[in-house]
């Protein structure tokens, strides 16, 4: 197995963890209700997608 030969330095170190920062979560609204949502996502309080309505919230599935 392949071991480093000398120490890494702790800017060289620093510059390789500069892109694993943890972005936050996109939010948007939603047309119809207005609830925040994720974007491209199916709305969690009216069940809208694009402008339309897309799944019924209040129809009880059993699976």
């Amino acid at each position: 197995m392949a071991l480093p030969k000398r120490r890494h330095s702790h800017s060289r170190t620093r510059k390789r963890r500069a892109h694993d920062a943890l972005t936050p979560t996109a939010v948007s609204t939603c047309k119809d209700c207005g609830e925040i949502k994720q974007p491209h996502r199916l709305c969690p309080g009216c069940g809208a997608y694009a402008g339309r309505k897309v799944y019924d919230l209040e129809e009880e599935t059993f699976g």
